[in-house]
């Protein structure tokens, strides 16, 4: 410890001491240094592993970046597994914060999971920061004060590609994902967009998440003769789905797109069957900024991979809750001042720079991408600081 560090700490203690006249237990606790309690709830099997994995990496690599501390204080990580299962969300959630009693929620990348985690934040008024699930009614109808968002809704990155398409001339399409939330909200926003500039979606195909059994769903797609295909699907499944639609002789018949989780964190796993294929997300390769290129050499040098769009959802979580805790110099008893506080950042992000929308979700630029070897290459940008219309959303 410092000299400057003791005195400061001898100096709060008297403080404390000569307000209530005997240091309270938090006071004490805080001043010695406890530990900030992170809980991490993200899938680390099946399906969603990876994207599990690299939002983790990304927001230890932000932690990392600020000393291994944020606000000087330590961190004290509670990871659960949640597998993508709904059906356990509530009772992992509710063990983080009532039996680990953590600070900070963390999670999650399944739009199910993250409703349950929605419920109990908004029972027990915990701090969560959503780093992926795009459940549009987490930042909409079941918005709150404690409830913020560093990645996106389920209809933002679809919603753009509605309009990419019909300027192009395509008029009718076909589209194609799991049937659970975050796959018919994307399909949703697509077809919002789609409808708006002039073009109609002739046929909505379903299938049970996490199933891949595309081949029957494939020959329809065939026999129908679309112009044009816009699918969900990520992580293992968007792998598959990829592989399928080249096998099945579609790649380069029928144009197939989709929002970037079609394509992110797979292609090294695809070989060509991605190239080619344009996606709308908040982020890809070939972002030309300092703040990317260091982002993305400490990724690669920290953990001997590629960063992705999870990483940089997950760095970007770390970013926030450190904005948040540098406001109230590391006291996560001042929730109200923390909350204040994230609501008016704006995050320096390899993404490109976003602000908070009053529904707590990313105001943030939709890139147009396009598959090249093994990037995500950007081509430009398909809407500028798209802002989710948060439907709902009461909190002002």
């Amino acid at each position: 410890m410092s000299t400057n560090q003791a005195y400061d700490r001898r100096e709060f203690l008297k403080a404390a001491a000569a307000a209530a006249g005997v240091a309270s237990l938090p006071s004490l606790a805080f001043a010695q240094g406890a530990k900030i309690k992170i809980g991490l709830m993200l899938p680390y099997t099946g399906t969603y592993a990876q994207l599990g994995v690299a939002i983790t990496n990304g927001f230890k690599l932000a932690v990392a970046e600020s000393g291994g501390k944020l606000s000087g204080r330590e961190l004290e990580y509670f990871t659960v597994d949640d597998e993508s299962d709904p059906s356990k969300a509530t009772d992992n959630a509710n063990k983080l914060v009532t039996r680990d009693k953590v600070d900070v929620l963390i999670g999650t990348v399944h739009s199910g999971v993250e409703m349950g985690i929605v419920k109990i934040a908004r029972e027990t008024g915990v701090l969560h920061i959503n780093p992926n699930a795009g459940a549009d009614a987490a930042t909409g109808a079941l918005c709150a004060p404690n409830i913020f968002r560093t990645s996106f809704t389920n209809w933002q990155p679809a919603y753009p590609m509605g309009k990419v398409l019909a300027d192009r001339g395509i008029k009718k399409v076909v589209t194609l994902t799991w049937n659970y939330g975050a796959g018919t909200e994307s399909i949703n926003g697509f077809k919002e967009g789609f409808t708006k500039a002039g073009g109609s979606v002739v046929k909505e195909l379903l299938l049970p998440f996490p199933s891949v059994e595309f081949q029957p769903l494939l020959t329809e797609i065939a026999s129908l003769k679309p112009q044009a295909v816009f699918v969900f699907f990520a992580g293992g499944g968007a792998a598959k789905f990829l592989k399928d639609w080249q096998a099945a002789g579609l790649k380069g018949k029928i144009g197939l797109y989709g929002t970037g989780f079609l394509t992110d964190g797979i292609l090294e796993s695809v070989g060509d069957a991605a190239e080619g294929i344009e996606t709308t997300l908040h982020y890809g390769d070939g972002i030309e900024t300092p703040k990317n290129k260091t982002f993305r050499l400490n990724y690669a040098k920290t953990y001997k991979l590629q960063p992705d769009v999870y990483a940089v959802q997950g760095y970007d979580a770390g970013l926030l809750l450190a904005a948040g805790l540098n406001a109230v110099k590391g006291d996560v008893s001042k929730k109200k001042e923390m909350i204040a506080a994230m609501e008016k950042v704006k995050i320096d992000s390899p993404r490109g720079a976003w602000t908070m929308s009053k529904a707590h979700n990313p105001i943030q630029d939709i890139y147009l991408r396009k598959v090249v070897g093994k990037e995500n290459r950007v081509m430009g940008v398909a809407h500028k600081a798209l802002a989710d219309p948060a439907r709902g959303c009461k909190m002002g």
